[in-house]
């Protein structure tokens, strides 16, 4: 089998599609442990702090800027359905975690972003970043890239964008419950309709 990356292609046996720390859909997630901001609070946290639970990992390119607010706030208001379907929001960018602390401690009329439901984890030395292939190395910053990583460390969706468009935080919710079924589920689909059955 014959998987093509963003910069090369790669040859590779079975369906776990690790390479080159380059995480692939059906492998394993990267393990990181880093500084998080989070319930008022700097502590660390691990990838394998959550496991038996789906984690949705994203990332955004900086604090302080325009289009990341809107994604945070956004998976902000939604962090109770992710809850619910017991999956854990993370996010992270390169920025400190002292930025992200200052940046929550700002209330949303003001520029800030106010108190989250989630971490936001310091991605400082940018390894996190590059072991999920969304390091843009010459500006020193992570794409948007989303992750789905189910309760047993495998990878089950990834979405990247390039910096000036935002991500819908509803699809991300779709695809989480769709995996989550257990089934096949056909194009469109949306909680509440007929899947296709087992594969």
């Amino acid at each position: 089998m014959v998987t093509i990356t963003q910069d090369k292609i790669i040859s590779m046996d079975g369906f776990m599609g690790q390479t080159n720390s380059k995480p692939v859909v059906g492998g394993r997630a990267p393990e990181f442990k880093a500084p998080a901001f989070f319930d008022g609070q700097i502590k660390e946290i691990s990838l394998s702090d959550y496991k038996g639970k789906w984690v949705v990992l994203f990332f955004y390119p900086l604090d302080f800027t325009f289009v990341c607010p809107t994604e945070i706030l956004e998976f902000n208001k939604s962090a109770d359905e992710f809850k619910k379907k017991n999956a854990q929001l993370i996010g992270a960018s390169v920025d400190s975690v002292y930025s992200h602390k200052a940046w929550s401690d700002l209330p949303s009329e003001k520029g800030g972003i106010g108190k989250l439901n989630f971490p936001l984890i310091s991605d400082i030395t940018k390894k996190i970043s590059h072991d999920y292939g969304v390091l843009l190395e010459e500006k020193g910053i992570a794409l948007r890239g989303s992750f789905i990583i189910d309760p047993e460390g495998k990878i089950r969706a990834s979405t990247i964008h390039d910096l000036q468009v935002g991500r819908s935080v509803d699809e991300t919710l779709r695809v989480l419950t769709a995996f989550q079924t257990g089934e096949l589920c056909p194009v469109g689909w949306t909680p509440g309709k007929k899947t296709l059955g087992k594969a």
